[in-house]
C-alpha cells in the first residue's frame, strides 16, 4: 500500500496558521495569573482578544494596559505587537539565518507573501532591511523617549516606558502603559510636550508607511521620481491624509478641545 504524501500548505494557509498558533500562545500567556496585576486569572475570552488585537495591531483594549496587566502581561503584549508588527515569517528567518540555515523556494514563497513583496528574488535582502530598519527605528524612538521619560519614571523604567511606546507606535498597535500617570490618560499627560508628540508621529508614520516603500526608496537613494507607482501612491496619500487631517482638527476643534491651547500647543495636537 502506497502511503500518500501529505501535501504542503500553501503560503496562505501558513500564515494564517502561524498567525493563528502565535495567538493562541499569547492568549494561554495572558491568562495566567502571572500575567494580571491582581494574581488572579484572566477570563479567556478577554485575553483571547487582547491577543488578537496586539498580533493585529488594532490597538482595541478591554482594559488599561498597565492597571490590568502585570509586568510579564505587559512583555507578552509587547512581544505580540513586534511580532504582528514585522510578521512571524520574519523572526523565523532571523533564527534561519542566525543558525545559517538555508532558505527554500516554499520559505521564500511564504516569505513574499507575509512581507506584501511581488518577487521572490531579493526577498532574503528585503527581510534583513527589515529587520536591520526595525532595530534602528526603534531604537532611535525609544532613545528620544527615554530623554524624557526617565526624567519621569526614573532611569530602568523610564527605559522600559520608552521601549514599549516606540514599538507600539512604530508597528501602529495604539498600546500603552501610561496608566500609571492615571487609568485611561494614555498620551494625554504629554499632549503638549513637543518631544513625546512628533516623536510617536514620526514613527507611526514610518511604520504605517511600510518596508516595501523604504525599500523601494532606499534602492532609488530616495529619489521619489524613480521609485515604484506603489510607493509613490503611498508617499502622496500618507502626506495628504495627515496634512489635511491635521488641517481639519485643527479648524473643527480650535474653539473646541483646543480652546485651551496657544496656536502651537493646539497645532501639535
Amino acid at each position: 500500500m502506497k502511503v500518500k504524501k501529505m501535501r504542503k500548505l500553501t503560503s496562505w494557509q501558513f500564515i494564517a496558521i502561524g498567525y493563528l498558533a502565535v495567538i493562541m500562545m499569547g492568549c494561554f500567556l495572558l491568562t495566567l495569573p502571572l500575567s494580571a496585576r491582581s494574581g488572579e486569572w484572566t477570563p479567556v475570552l478577554d485575553s483571547l482578544f487582547t491577543a488578537v488585537s496586539a498580533t493585529c495591531v488594532t490597538g482595541l483594549s478591554l482594559f488599561d494596559t498597565y492597571v490590568h496587566w502585570s509586568g510579564f502581561g505587559q512583555v507578552v503584549i509587547l512581544l505580540l505587537i513586534q511580532v504582528g508588527g514585522i510578521g512571524f515569517m520574519t523572526i523565523i528567518t532571523l533564527f534561519a539565518l542566525l543558525i545559517k540555515r538555508q532558505i527554500g523556494i516554499y520559505e521564500r514563497r511564504i516569505l513574499v507573501q507575509s512581507s506584501g513583496s511581488v518577487r521572490t528574488t531579493g526577498i532574503i535582502t528585503l527581510i534583513r532591511r527589515i529587520l536591520i530598519w526595525t532595530a534602528i527605528f526603534e531604537s532611535a524612538g525609544a532613545a528620544a523617549l527615554a530623554i524624557r521619560f526617565c526624567g519621569d519614571f526614573g532611569f530602568w523604567k523610564g527605559i522600559y516606558y520608552a521601549i514599549f511606546h516606540s514599538v507600539s507606535a512604530f508597528c501602529n498597535a495604539g498600546f500603552d502603559i501610561m496608566g500609571v500617570l492615571g487609568e485611561g490618560v494614555s498620551l494625554m499627560p504629554y499632549a503638549t510636550d513637543p518631544l513625546v508628540c512628533i516623536t510617536v508621529s514620526v514613527l507611526i508614520i514610518l511604520g504605517g508607511l511600510g518596508f516595501i516603500v523604504w525599500s523601494d526608496l532606499y534602492d532609488n537613494r530616495f529619489k521619489i521620481k524613480k521609485c515604484s507607482l506603489h510607493t509613490k501612491i503611498v508617499i502622496v496619500v500618507t502626506a495628504v491624509l495627515v496634512a489635511v487631517g491635521t488641517g481639519l482638527f485643527y479648524l473643527l476643534e480650535h474653539n473646541g478641545v483646543l480652546s485651551g491651547l496657544n496656536g502651537g500647543q493646539a497645532l501639535l495636537v
